[in-house]
């Protein structure tokens, strides 16, 4: 399974605008690869690089397989709370002067729907991956303040 996106290549600058100091909207996706006993994608952008610890940007499930991708600004299906305490993507916003840091998309293929209420945090999404994930595709951008 691959995951990619128009808008910035795996481990290039993920352009201004989706991030705290453009529109703030999600990038558009796109994947391939699938398998076909998928029934459903869930998704978790998060910064590794964060001052105090990963720091989740977006939560997303109930991404339908067969889509092929989400267009730019598009909110998920179900989304669950980012660390900014708020619903939905929130772009890349480091600390002015710390550095380059990378932002993992991560889309997960799953077995099952997991079963999750709106606004569920990270920690519930994983705990609800278990033992569904059938692929993982992985897409890294960088941004720097």
């Amino acid at each position: 399974m691959k995951l990619g996106s128009s808008a910035f290549a795996d481990r290039e600058r993920i352009p201004p605008r989706y991030s705290c100091e453009g529109e703030d909207r999600s990038p558009p996706l796109e994947w391939t690869g699938v398998p076909r006993e998928a029934v459903s994608l869930a998704l978790i952008v998060d910064d590794p690089d964060a001052p105090v610890r990963t720091f989740t940007h977006w939560v997303a499930w109930g991404i339908d397989p067969g889509d092929g991708g989400l267009a730019e600004g598009d909110r998920a299906p179900r989304e669950g709370r980012n660390d900014f305490g708020e619903t939905g993507y929130r772009g890349p916003c480091p600390p002015r002067g710390h550095g380059q840091h990378r932002y993992f998309f991560r889309l997960y293929a799953l077995a099952s729907e997991p079963v999750l209420r709106p606004g569920a945090s990270r920690r519930d999404l994983e705990h609800a991956l278990e033992d569904k994930v059938l692929a993982v595709a992985e897409l890294v951008g960088t941004f720097e303040r």
